[in-house]
């Protein structure tokens, strides 16, 4: 039975583990872009969604939850905060990131997207990884 326990904890750990370097590269990408000032500030702020997504689904696994294919961030806070209440810490970077998912992917009646927004988007994105990693 501890092996079997072990066992789960071993793959859980894997596979948040996948989760955190697929977050790590969005970071990855989102400093080119912000160093550079070249490339779509859209782009910057869909990854910073995209990097907090993966992050709080990361520790969902770590803690062996279950979620629903979802993209909404404060979805995932809530869910998070079902384990540990104090992840309402995050929750307003969550919603401000939240936005970013559909509005940075699809052309429409959404605006344009500066490099302000976009590094107040990155620095939120970290705040989320920054509380994450802190939990583990």
């Amino acid at each position: 039975m501890r092996n079997q326990s072990n066992n789960q904890n071993n793959k859980r750990k894997k596979l948040s583990g996948e989760w955190f370097a697929r977050a790590r590269e969005d970071e990855l990408s989102v400093e080119v872009i912000l160093r550079n000032s070249q490339g779509a500030p859209s782009t910057a702020c869909f990854l910073s969604q995209q990097m907090a997504e993966k992050y709080l689904k990361g520790y969902l696994v770590y803690r062996g939850k279950r979620f629903p294919k979802v993209h909404q961030l404060d979805r995932l806070v809530r869910l998070c905060e079902a384990i540990e209440s104090d992840f309402q810490e995050i929750k307003e970077e969550a919603e401000f990131l939240s936005a970013f998912y559909i509005t940075a992917r699809y052309p429409g009646d959404y605006p344009q997207f500066s490099f302000r927004q976009a590094k107040e988007a990155f620095e939120k994105a970290l705040k989320i990884k920054n509380f994450v990693l802190a939990k583990l």
